[in-house]
């Protein structure tokens, strides 16, 4: 489960979060748009949340939450934009949020955990194969050598995604009812 660390102060060489907004199009030809979440985001982002099943939401957090609470919704809109991103993905239609995707690397930007959640009626369209092609292309671009996703095992659809998008399934150590996927970045 990804979950931000203490806030830092940013590093001089922090890519601007702004040059990660951008629209994207899944395999499907579906286009929306991507970028970094911010403070006055955290409303809709309730919003969002309300609308993943609560399945997914037990996926996300590793948790049995029924409704993600106003700490940790927080925590998703107020990142440090040098260890951690969040991204938010908007249906342009709509302007609300269909998906987040969360990226916390180490302190040595060399290893950074990921994690994905889409809502209930936009699953299955190729938003979170896209979403995590784009959190790779950041990751990469900061220099970071390992994605990681602790999965639940019950968690079949996003172990076979990840598989899907080359990553390495293996056993979490210390916790039998959860996968480790890694995917090493190349420069």
């Amino acid at each position: 489960m990804v979950e931000p660390v203490s806030e830092r102060a940013a590093a001089p060489h922090t890519l601007p979060a702004v040059s990660w907004s951008a629209d994207l199009t899944t395999r499907d030809g579906y286009v929306f748009h991507v970028r970094p979440a911010s403070p006055a985001n955290e409303p809709a982002l309730a919003e969002f949340f309300e609308h993943v099943d609560r399945e997914d939401l037990r996926f996300r957090f590793l948790s049995a939450i029924h409704k993600v609470g106003q700490d940790q919704l927080r925590a998703l809109v107020t990142v440090d934009h040098e260890h951690i991103e969040s991204f938010l993905a908007f249906d342009p239609a709509t302007g609300r949020i269909i998906a987040t995707a969360m990226l916390a690397a180490d302190e040595s930007l060399t290893r950074a955990e990921v994690a994905v959640a889409i809502r209930a009626d936009f699953k299955r369209r190729g938003i979170s194969w896209t979403l995590l092609d784009q959190v790779a292309a950041f990751a990469r671009a900061k220099g970071i050598a390992t994605l990681e996703s602790i999965e639940s095992r019950d968690n079949h659809q996003a172990i076979e995604l990840e598989r899907q998008r080359g990553w390495i399934a293996s056993a979490c150590p210390g916790d039998p009812a959860s996968m480790m996927l890694r995917m090493t970045l190349s420069a």
